[in-house]
């Protein structure tokens, strides 16, 4: 017979070592503390299992870092290991809790461009330079920060309900989660590879024809701020495709199956294709070929799509490239445009005269016709 989840509220467990533990705990400010009874149903499930399914709001990944940080209790014991195994009936107290380095970022007025939202969901048209999330180096002036004044109750949210992030000189459409609920949701979609995301790109030399790289991407084993394509990476999937050729730079567009750091940046470089103005990946140059200086990575998230968590309702938002980065495109346009036509003009005489017009020689002959008086 199954027991009925029971929702009771726990202050402490009442073993003084159990409170030690818990407090060795850090990067989290705790909010509540919650008890379910585990169904018998459900003996034989690893611990992150069955406490997923008894708070469901959280994704898994979510309650396999909360069970690491000593934030699970089985029978009042703290148990860290999400492999733990169940046997039905266990009293599992789960303290929730929100990261402490959101909760202490002040909100700033740094304008958003908001392109929708609504009760679950915002849609932001991120500009290039700014940070999403504070780090190391960024600790104010990012996009969290912006978050927080422009809606206060996200302090409730983790990570002021961002979900997933653009690097800090790459524009374009980013979703941000309102509740909890609406998160959670977006996560397993992200992870489910169901919210569609393209980018335009300009990467240098001439693309031949649309493909995959699939190639996994983890840390540079020499260079630990930079990403690569490793052995030992996470998988990693990116689909391009031609928009656009010019000379010596081509115009793709990229649609991605995974999420990893820097991953169109990394995996158009490993195939000989870095972005214009990439100063991380681009060989150092930040320049196209032919043209203007360009001040980063010329990388636009121009589509974004993906199922409303509250609706259900699949939902798809468009971008333009920014200004700086269209001019950039005009620019090679321009330049691609004169240099075809100079080509087909050569063309154009070398078929008037196919084996090559013949030179003739004329000399003076001391007539009035002569343009020139060489007196």
């Amino acid at each position: 017979m199954k027991i009925p989840p029971k929702k009771t509220d726990v202050t402490r467990s009442g073993n003084p070592e159990h409170e030690d533990r818990h407090e060795e705990r850090a990067d989290y400010s705790a909010i509540a503390r919650q008890a379910l009874r585990v169904p018998q149903g459900d003996g034989g499930l690893r611990l992150d299992q069955g406490v997923a399914r008894l708070w469901p709001k959280h994704s898994r990944r979510r309650l396999q870092n909360w069970i690491r940080e000593g934030l699970v209790r089985v029978e009042g014991v703290v148990v860290r290991e999400p492999k733990h195994k169940l046997w039905g009936g266990e009293l599992v107290e789960l303290e929730e809790a929100l990261d402490e380095r959101a909760l202490s970022s002040l909100p700033e007025a740094i304008p958003l461009n908001i392109v929708h939202e609504d009760e679950a969901i915002i849609i932001i048209n991120k500009p290039a330079g700014l940070v999403v999330h504070p780090g190391s180096g960024n600790w104010s002036g990012t996009l969290l920060n912006a978050l927080l004044h422009h809606e206060p109750a996200l302090e409730h949210v983790p990570r002021a309900g961002i979900v997933h992030r653009l690097d800090k000189e790459t524009s374009g459409l980013m979703v941000v989660a309102r509740t909890l609920e609406a998160q959670t949701d977006l996560v397993r979609q992200l992870q489910a590879r169901t919210v569609k995301r393209y980018y335009q790109a300009l990467v240098r030399g001439s693309v031949e024809r649309g493909g995959t790289v699939d190639a996994p991407i983890g840390r540079h084993p020499t260079q630990r701020t930079k990403m690569a394509v490793v052995k030992s990476g996470k998988p990693a999937r990116t689909h391009y495709r031609v928009v656009e050729r010019f000379i010596d730079c081509t115009l793709v567009e990229c649609s991605l199956e995974t999420g990893r750091t820097h991953q169109i940046r990394v995996h158009m470089a490993s195939i000989g294709h870095p972005l214009v103005g990439d100063p991380v990946y681009g060989g150092g140059t930040s320049r196209v070929p032919i043209g203007p200086e360009f001040g980063r990575q010329a990388l636009h998230a121009r589509r974004l799509g993906l199922v409303h968590p509250a609706t259900g309702k699949p939902m798809l938002w468009k971008s333009s490239v920014p200004e700086d980065m269209a001019e950039l495109i005009e620019t090679v346009r321009m330049l691609a445009f004169e240099a075809r036509a100079a080509e087909e003009e050569d063309e154009d005489w070398d078929e008037e005269f196919e084996d090559g017009p013949e030179i003739i020689y004329a000399y003076g002959d001391d007539t009035e016709d002569d343009d020139v008086d060489l007196e």
